[in-house]
């Protein structure tokens, strides 16, 4: 069973979740720490001779130190390059929550030290006519680490989620500010408003980078907050 697992969810689309959990993996294997990880859906799948694969998935299984099986890493694979609730209706299939939980848990009872859990897109993707891919991490009852695009409207996007992270009654753990946008105007001002109203720690803050591997990004995290964390 693992010691500490985490959830990284985003203000929204695109602003490095998968970045930072990676980042968040190796920082993890740096110290000696037993890690794994799961994307429990992912869209935008490629067709491979193995079957479909998601990058960002991939990423994950290459860089947690306990190998398991990519079914294992990403149980629900979907082709589409759209909202996974739109994919999964367009094949046919039905995301639910309560499924997805039980395959997180299955991962979570892996010897790791830590869990690192990707959603997909922002807090309240659904995953069908009742239910958000908030619903999974409240139902595995993990604390949460947010990714934060640095970009223009970032800190409005990321004050709703935060409210939205308490009021399912989750525990932000942290959160990180990535730097998306290089051509933000007052960056530094931005952060300093995020640091003054999130009363969770910032875990890191990455700026525009040439190589985004994970053993770069890690140089920029700070998992002491989350590593024993539960």
């Amino acid at each position: 069973m693992a010691r500490n697992a985490i959830f990284v969810a985003g203000t929204d689309t695109d602003v490095g979740k998968t970045l930072v959990a990676a980042g968040l993996l190796q920082a993890a294997n740096n110290r000696g720490l037993k890690t794994v990880a799961v994307k429990p859906v992912a869209a935008g799948c490629e067709q491979t001779e193995d079957g479909l694969r998601n990058a960002d998935a991939l990423l994950l299984q290459q860089t947690a130190s306990l190998k398991i099986s990519y079914e294992q890493v990403n149980p629900i694979a979907l082709e589409p390059a759209i909202a996974p609730h739109i994919a999964a209706q367009q094949l046919g299939r039905r995301l639910d929550a309560d499924r997805m939980a039980a395959l997180c848990r299955g991962v979570m009872m892996q010897p790791a030290d830590l869990v690192v859990i990707e959603g997909a897109g922002g807090w309240r993707v659904p995953l069908n006519s009742r239910q958000t891919l908030a619903d999974l991490p409240k139902q595995l009852k993990v604390p949460v680490v947010l990714v934060i695009g640095m970009k223009l409207g970032c800190i409005s996007h990321a004050l709703l989620t935060v409210e939205a992270i308490v009021k399912d009654g989750l525990r932000l753990a942290g959160w990180v500010a990535n730097r998306i946008d290089p051509d933000m105007s007052c960056y530094q001002e931005n952060l300093d408003t995020l640091k003054g109203m999130l009363s969770a720690p910032l875990l890191g803050e990455i700026p525009v980078l040439n190589d985004t591997s994970p053993k770069t990004v890690a140089d920029y995290l700070d998992i002491d907050p989350i590593v024993g964390c539960s």
